[in-house]
């Protein structure tokens, strides 16, 4: 991943409605765990990645030509997003055939970790120890949510890819739209390649292609405009004015909503200790807007 910065920038200001957007975000993402989950009875999970990026991004391309948006414009971003995007959902799905749901959503949220790790690496940026400390906090309650990292085994080791492909997909949008990049063209971009890209694969390994069921296909819908078209649409705009850190410490209450719903929607049972996590997580979220949101407000 390449992406530059310049540390002359101005601090970008906070956003309240930003804010309010990457939360969406975070919890429509985690409505989607228990709706997957029953799809993937009737749909293999690589193709179902691919029907719902496709089905995010042909409208959505149609839709920016009839406005007379260049579609390829600075494609080069878009493709580098897009495939650390596929890097995100196709080894996570990979890993759940040799681990369990709790390790693999453990070591997924570990990109809470690799964002700073990444922003230091790669953009040189210093790390403020308010920042790690919100982000140890992040990891132990993302360790009590899932119940931590039991008998790791090779479908952990792949799920790692998808933890760091997550917070490289932070940083690599940031460095994106701080270049001014058209937020709606880049959406349209990385749908199209997660999606070629899926069929690619499932092509390439003789993946079924077919859906077991009309309401499936309501699924499929649902996951593509709410949880793709939108809430990456609205990340992208809302990087803009959050930096990457803060985002990536709001996109870690997904597990929290995700769990929220298992335990109403889904009728799981409550667990004392994946509360704490939950808790643990809300703090570490507030705690890094609060925090940066007290050294930006004279110049707000």
């Amino acid at each position: 991943m390449t992406v530059t910065y310049n540390s002359r920038m101005p601090p970008r200001p906070t956003s309240r409605l930003a804010h309010l957007g990457l939360l969406y975000a975070a919890f429509i993402w985690g409505s989607t765990f228990i709706l997957v989950k029953d799809s993937l009875e009737h749909i293999d999970p690589v193709i179902l990645v691919g029907y719902r990026f496709l089905l995010a991004a042909l409208p959505l391309g149609f839709w920016l030509a009839l406005r007379g948006r260049r579609l390829w414009h600075e494609w080069q971003a878009g493709v580098r997003l897009g495939i650390l995007l596929w890097l995100l959902y196709a080894p996570q799905t990979i890993g759940l055939g040799y681990t369990s749901a709790a390790n693999s959503a453990f070591i997924t949220g570990l990109f809470v970790a690799f964002v700073p790790l990444f922003s230091w690496l790669f953009l040189r940026r210093p790390l403020r120890p308010t920042d790690a400390f919100a982000a140890a906090l992040a990891l132990a309650g993302l360790w009590l949510l899932t119940g931590g990292l039991r008998e790791a085994n090779p479908g952990d080791l792949i799920t790692l890819i998808t933890a760091a492909a997550y917070a490289g997909h932070i940083l690599a949008a940031d460095d994106a739209i701080q270049r001014g990049l058209d937020s709606l063209v880049l959406s349209f971009q990385q749908f199209l390649v997660v999606g070629l890209l899926s069929l690619a694969a499932g092509a390439v390994f003789g993946l079924p292609f077919g859906v077991g069921t009309p309401g499936t296909w309501g699924v499929v819908a649902f996951l593509a405009f709410l949880p793709t078209l939108s809430a990456f649409a609205i990340q992208l705009w809302a990087q803009r004015q959050v930096a990457p850190l803060r985002v990536s410490l709001i996109f870690a209450l997904e597990p929290v909503f995700a769990a929220l719903l298992a335990w109403t929607a889904g009728h799981e049972p409550f667990r004392i200790a994946q509360a704490a996590g939950g808790l643990l997580i809300v703090m570490a979220s507030a705690s890094s807007i609060l925090t940066v949101s007290s050294r930006t407000r004279p110049r707000e």
